[in-house]
């Protein structure tokens, strides 16, 4: 009976193919990236408008401007310029001629052929540090989300106290989610307890004499925290869209906190004044002045409105608004409700057709003392003539320029809690290009550095890493480019730097060990089959530590630290594959037949 002898170092063609086509999807996704991009101007064309690029050819020829190209994309116009310093000089061009039409915002758009794009491919997406543009640290008070929900129980508790003919209570809110409730006499107090036990089992009630002390629980509190927190997170999110900002990073920070940040983005002042707002609406029935359960708003004019303390429904329920021309001129916002929404105002308008009804609008500032602080005011008060649905406009709210913002802010949505911006940092186009420059420079000094090394160290095998290296720089660059939401920083190209190390480190230990197995006198096809068999399990053990480093870095966190976890995660990654795979299958290919056996490596 004939024993099967291991052929030695011998792979299936499929690896070969698989290699093979491994390298040439890569290849095609990071091609992209060395065309670089071209600056741009978007205009995001409102609906029932129409602008050609003709229009658009001749507003630039008016003002001397050459366009590269203008592409037609599903809601927008996309301008490609050639000169960077004529970007912002069209974007004023384009905002006059088309003010009413379109929303024109700075772009960059992809420098490679159209037939590269075509394929579905981009370029790797840089960060504020790489491209220039603007950060924001916003901060979210939720002293005002729980002082809201400690009203809304201490309404709940005078109305109780009223229905079952309760005197003497004196209901005081406290800090916070807090409220005190003095009542002398105790079988009201037992049945107050009660009602809040059953009604609010998350306040948790306190106290044996006649001051009751009712707090939120820390569960419900911390609860509340993250559904607020979040809310505002998909706010700002729509709010960056509306701005026509595609590439913006927005994520959550600590407990109470959001960073946003804004590449490309080169004038800051139109984002912060529409991310740091929180304004909202509020629809409230009007009451009688004097009314004793009404809240009292001041109007434009500073009279006072008497309103009821629970509207009619809030800015929450709005999904639509636009800023349009009424009757003499005025400007006015048109408004479109959800289902919950329609409804509510359906039923209200409905049961009260000829009574007033106040739109009111709020936002939140910040005192001396740094407290965020609520200023409400009633823009409109109308008579309802006739049942409203989810659809219907409201006037008073100022120009046409500070309707248009309203409508914005609306549209994108009213802030469960208020916000305040705490830090902002402008990162200029110049500043980022020269990070550009400096990191790719240290980069291709570190691979040139490092090929001449093992081209000298290894002679035969040497070359073989360095094609290695640069499949692995070349897949690298193709992940960053193909994986969704993944941004290159300069900590990012850190990772890069320190990914040459790694990806030679892995041929190093190999080469190493097929020295070893030739000094033993093995052949030297024998020497790289166990030697490569026996590296490999250092080379692992020694990548997946380093990965967890990088996992949980990507995972706690946040900017440039997360940067350089994703370089340095897809860097192991990458250098394992070429390393072990692609190295093993040139060196097969070359000399894992040589039987040698006195060779020097």
């Amino acid at each position: 009976m004939k024993s099967k002898t291991k052929q030695l170092n011998h792979y299936s063609q499929w690896k070969y193919w698989l290699l093979i086509t491994t390298l040439i999807i890569l290849f095609m996704s990071a091609l992209p990236s060395w065309y670089g991009e071209d600056p741009a101007v978007q205009l995001g064309v409102k609906p029932s408008q129409s602008i050609t690029a003709e229009q658009v050819d001749y507003a630039l020829h008016q003002v001397g401007i050459k366009s590269k190209r203008i592409e037609q994309q599903q809601d927008s116009l996309l301008v490609v310029l050639d000169n960077p310093d004529m970007q912002a000089q069209a974007k004023k061009a384009l905002a006059e001629q088309f003010d009413h039409q379109a929303q024109v915002t700075l772009a960059l758009a992809p420098a490679a052929p159209h037939w590269l794009l075509n394929l579905g491919v981009k370029p790797i997406k840089l960060g504020l540090d790489l491209r220039g543009g603007v950060q924001f640290l916003l901060d979210v008070d939720l002293d005002l989300v729980f002082q809201n929900q400690a009203i809304i129980l201490g309404d709940a508790v005078k109305q109780f106290a009223a229905d079952q003919h309760i005197s003497n209570v004196k209901v005081r809110s406290g800090d916070g989610a807090t409220l005190t409730i003095e009542i002398a006499d105790e079988p009201s107090r037992a049945q107050l307890r009660q009602f809040i036990a059953q009604q609010y089992p998350l306040w948790q009630v306190s106290g044996h004499q006649q001051i009751l002390t009712v707090s939120l629980s820390q569960h419900e509190q911390l609860k509340l925290t993250n559904v607020t927190v979040q809310q505002n997170l998909q706010i700002m999110r729509s709010r960056i869209e509306e701005l026509g900002i595609t590439e913006a990073l927005v994520q959550r920070q600590g407990d109470h906190r959001i960073r946003i940040e804004l590449p490309g983005v080169q004038d800051p002042a139109t984002a912060k004044n529409v991310i740091g707002a929180t304004a909202s609406l509020a629809f409230y029935p009007v009451l009688p002045t004097g009314s004793v359960n009404a809240v009292v708003i001041n109007d434009q004019h500073d009279k006072p409105v008497y309103v009821s303390r629970k509207p009619v429904l809030g800015g929450d329920h709005i999904i639509d608004a636009r800023a349009t021309t009424g009757d003499f001129g005025m400007a006015k916002v048109n408004i479109s409700l959800d289902a919950a929404g329609g409804k509510l105002m359906s039923d209200f308008s409905r049961d009260n057709i000829g009574k007033p009804m106040a739109t009111a609008y709020s936002e939140y500032s910040r005192d001396e003392a740094g407290k965020a602080r609520q200023t409400t005011q009633i823009i409109s008060v109308a008579t309802i003539q006739s049942q409203l649905g989810n659809r219907f406009e409201i006037t008073g709210s100022g120009s046409h320029q500070e309707a248009q913002q309203l409508a914005l802010l609306l549209r994108a949505g009213s802030m469960t809690a208020p916000v305040t911006i705490v830090e902002e940092r402008t990162i200029g186009p110049s500043l980022g290009a020269e990070n550009i420059v400096n990191g790719f420079a240290a980069l291709a000094l570190g691979m040139s550095v490092t090929l001449l090394f093992m081209a000298c160290w290894y002679r035969r095998l040497g070359w073989i890493a360095n094609v290695a290296l640069i499949a692995n720089m070349t897949m690298l660059f193709g992940l960053l480019a193909l994986i969704p939401g993944a941004v290159l920083t300069l900590p990012g190209i850190a990772g890069l730097v320190l990914t040459v190390g790694m990806a030679v480190d892995t041929n190093v230990l190999i080469f190493e060990r097929i020295k070893e197995k030739l000094a033993e006198g093995r052949s030297f096809a024998s020497a790289i089959d166990v030697g490569f068999d026996s590296a490999f399990s250092t080379i692992f053990d020694a990548n997946f530590t380093t990965m967890i480093t990088a996992v949980v870095l990507f995972s706690i966190g946040n900017g440039p630290i997360q940067g350089f976890a994703l370089t340095l995660g897809l860097g192991l990654l990458t250098s394992m594959f070429t390393g072990i795979f692609a190295s093993r299958a040139l060196i097969n290919l070359v000399y894992g037949r040589d039987t040698r056996r006195a060779i020097k490596v």
